[in-house]
């Protein structure tokens, strides 16, 4: 077999492949045996009719036909290893030649992955927000602890924030009632802001055997983001007793003693947290940077693939919601175009980002370790909320290990150029990243962290990153895997 490349575009190639006849001879061979199963043919057993017998009874076209299908995928396979083209989405394949007993020639374009001159990414500089503990964050937990041990005691009077009460709710459209638009014995913290809007003002002042009617928009259902009529009836308020707090509570609440330990606990807490989050904060800082100083080509085609299934996933995430894609970008105050100039920023920015961190990552010789992997997938089993076995089996059923394997390589290449890149806070503290623990603590300098490099790149999209789904909706890989089965099915023959 003889292949060539010709160079459409910077993401584009035209593989011109000549394969002599005898190359076909086992396909050739395959077709003839398979026919020789579907037909029958007096004097002959089935599957025992010569192939001179079929050519007769059937004709040479098909045998051809079937024949050049099946070995036309590997073929295509073989060009793109020969030449070292990684493909992006699927060939579009024409047979150009075909003499029977000679020769068999075809062409392939395909978007292919770019040729990429990555930025220099040492001595990068970002900065990032302090990590702050006010007092009155640390007070915010307390509160929120007492509130989980806390007891309701009915009282007689009207309902005001904080209150817990018991509601009735019934929603009409045209005086006639809406299915579903029904709930009775509710109990609803008032305040919270977690139901129908509207349905706050209108609790506000009722006091136990009151109602009230006011307009709202419902959150699911075929009306779901049209105003519709609400009754709500208020069959009891509840007020809440806190704690005291002390050192009793204390003990209750927490393994301390006292109250000042708590509190120092939830600061502790506190901190971590926001040093976790500002050590995110830092690597898309980082990764920004480096986007900002490359200049990476794009398929147009693979962008606009990439764009609609996260349009589509955005969609149905909203639709399980019970809101519809207006109503969302209404509570966002997004306009449509606005809404659309993101996503698509979003597909761009995390394409380039994975061909750069893969470039990377080949340029530093990283890979990746059995322990390294398993963890990977126990992370993102629990991400998705999976077991981790079932979620292994699906990744190895589904041939995706080698799409986990990248996100690995791609989140240590980032963990690299973090970790030699100068972050500084707000106050211009050098942060330290490379001591910090899984669980935002700080290691002891020049000690072990343990913690694996996160495999985020940003937007979670890219020709191998899917459309930014659950574990089970990454089944569906995008267009472009360079496999068998998407070179066949672009043949048409």
């Amino acid at each position: 077999m003889k292949s060539a490349v010709e160079t459409l575009g910077p993401t584009r190639a035209r593989i011109t492949v000549e394969v002599p006849f005898e190359e076909l001879k086992p396909s050739l061979d395959a077709a003839y045996k398979s026919i020789a199963q579907q037909i029958n043919v007096p004097g002959f057993r089935k599957g025992k009719v010569p192939p001179a017998v079929i050519d007769r009874q059937v004709g040479r076209g098909p045998v051809l036909d079937q024949a050049i299908n099946e070995a036309l995928p590997g073929f295509y396979v073989q060009a793109l290893q020969e030449n070292d083209l990684q493909p992006l989405t699927q060939p579009e394949i024409d047979v150009t030649k075909l003499e029977d007993n000679d020769t068999f020639a075809f062409t392939a374009e395909v978007d292919v992955r770019p040729d990429i001159e990555v930025p220099s990414y040492e001595g990068i500089e970002v900065r990032v927000d302090d990590v702050k503990v006010a007092d009155e964050d640390v007070d915010e937990q307390v509160e929120a602890l007492r509130e989980r041990f806390a007891t309701l005691r009915e009282v007689d009077r009207v309902a005001q924030d904080g209150d817990v009460v018991t509601l009735d709710l019934r929603a009409t459209n045209d005086g006639e009632a809406i299915e579903g638009g029904e709930i009775s014995g509710y109990s609803y913290k008032v305040g919270s802001g977690d139901m129908l809007p509207g349905i706050d003002d209108a609790i506000r002042g009722l006091a136990a055997g009151q109602d009230a009617d006011f307009t709202s928009q419902l959150v699911g259902g075929d009306l779901a983001g049209q105003d519709v009529d609400v009754n709500v009836v208020v069959s009891a308020v509840k007020e809440q007793d806190l704690p005291e707090l002390d050192d009793d509570f204390a003990q209750t609440a927490s393994e301390f003693d006292t109250v000042a330990e708590l509190r120092e606990d939830l600061r502790t807490r506190l901190e971590r947290s926001r040093r976790l989050e500002q050590a995110a904060a830092a690597r898309d800082a980082v990764l920004e940077k480096l986007l900002e100083a490359a200049v990476v080509p794009l398929p147009d085609a693979l962008v606009e693939q990439e764009i609609t299934a996260r349009r589509q996933d955005v969609e149905q995430q909203l639709m399980y919601a019970g809101m519809t894609l207006q109503a969302y970008l209404d509570d966002e105050k997004k306009t449509v175009d606005e809404f659309e100039a993101d996503l698509e920023k979003q597909v761009r920015d995390g394409m380039v980002a994975q061909f750069l961190l893969d470039e990377i990552a080949k340029a530093e010789e990283l890979g990746v370790d059995q322990g390294e992997l398993t963890q990977h997938l126990v992370q993102r089993a629990q991400q998705s909320g999976q077991n981790p076995d079932e979620f292994v089996k699906h990744m190895v059923e589904h041939n995706h290990i080698p799409e986990m394997v990248g996100e690995v390589v791609r989140g240590k290449a980032l963990a690299l150029i973090v970790e030699g890149a100068t972050v500084r806070d707000e106050s211009g503290d050098v942060v330290d990243l490379k001591n910090l623990q899984p669980d935002g603590s700080l290691a002891e300098t020049g000690a072990e962290t343990g913690a694996e490099p996160g495999p985020e790149t940003g937007p979670e999209t890219g020709p191998e990153a899917g459309t930014g789904e659950s574990a089970e909706s990454s089944a569906d890989e995008p267009a472009g895997d360079g496999s068998e089965d998407n070179a066949e099915e672009s043949t048409g023959a």
